[in-house]
């Protein structure tokens, strides 16, 4: 069992920046993929970025490289996104996720967080 809560979201003009923050809690492996998603009103969930528990190797979505980053906080157990550089097409609900190696499907989702880009 895996209990994932998103915090950080808000309203920002174009150019600025969130710090999206996701607790993670429960049963989570050194190799899980801890994972960003977001999804915009009548649009599909789409992949933001990913983090391996134990920290290392990361991965990004194309529109993400260069101005979000994703980062473990070993300290407060939590995997934050910072998004710098937002546009209005940023606009979206983000939602944390985890799921196993072995898995081509992240199985464990937060309930998400709103990011709001005003242009």
């Amino acid at each position: 069992q895996v209990q994932l809560v998103e915090s950080g979201g808000g309203l920002v003009q174009a150019g600025g920046s969130l710090r999206l923050s996701c607790a993670a809690s429960g049963r989570i492996f050194n190799n899980y993929f801890m994972g960003w998603f977001r999804q915009a009103p009548g649009k599909e969930r789409e992949f933001v970025a990913s983090i391996i528990w134990s920290g290392g190797s990361t991965y990004y979505a194309d529109f993400a490289k260069g101005r979000f980053t994703i980062s473990r906080d070993n300290a407060k157990n939590t995997i934050n996104l910072q998004m710098n550089s937002l546009e209005p097409e940023d606009t979206a609900v983000y939602y944390c996720a985890a799921r196993e190696a072995w898995r081509n499907e992240y199985a464990h989702w937060g309930q998400g967080t709103q990011v709001t880009v005003s242009s």
